[in-house]
């Protein structure tokens, strides 16, 4: 459901807001979200449940009218995604040392190389139901190589091309199953985001 967005808030708004009549992300659940993230951050909030760095890539806001700019919400979120692996990364370091560290790493890196290493057409299961949506399998595969290329070969690639990795709709078994390349995806960021340096860190 789209909410519309008071106007109270059009004038201490955190983020750019989109036009009364677009549509955007909910102002208040942003607003909220973020207070906590940032609470948890500087450790001022000591009874809420903890914020990890994959709460802050799985977050998601309903839509609402006039709300803040998806774009300028997204790209802070980034932001703030990699300030808490970089904590993350931190903290493992100081408790259990930097060996343990390269080892999470590296497993990871393992288990994602060895879907990475499946043929073209073969690196994801295709959906149960004929009708459901899926990622159309060409596109997946490219980007499948180039990620193959970043682990193995230190190539060039940016985890944000990741994080915003759009794929042209299939349907059923001629794709892809969604929820098993998203879930894919989002260990891929994981070890992207642990491995590059934050900007300006």
């Amino acid at each position: 459901m789209t909410v519309t967005v008071e106007e109270t808030h059009r004038t201490n708004s955190k983020f750019k807001l989109v036009g009364p009549k677009e549509v955007g992300y909910n102002v208040k659940q942003v607003d909220v979200f973020l207070e906590r993230a940032r609470a948890y951050f500087l450790n001022t909030d000591t009874q809420g449940k903890a914020i990890t760095s994959y709460d802050v890539r799985t977050a998601s806001f309903d839509p609402a009218r006039g709300g803040y700019s998806a774009l300028a919400v997204d790209a802070a979120m980034d932001r703030i995604e990699d300030e808490f692996v970089l904590r993350e990364k931190e903290l493992l370091i100081a408790s259990e040392g930097e060996k343990a560290w390269m080892m999470k790493i590296g497993k990871t890196a393992s288990v994602l190389r060895g879907r990475l290493h499946r043929p073209d057409g073969e690196r994801f299961r295709r959906p149960a139901r004929r009708n459901a949506q899926s990622y159309t399998i060409e596109d997946v595969d490219v980007l499948c190589r180039e990620l193959l290329v970043y682990i193995e070969d230190n190539g060039e690639l940016s985890v944000d091309v990741v994080r915003r990795a759009v794929f042209a709709p299939a349907k059923g078994t001629d794709g892809y199953e969604e929820s098993q390349v998203d879930a894919f995806l989002d260990r891929v960021v994981e070890l992207m985001a642990s491995i590059d340096p934050v900007p300006g860190k």
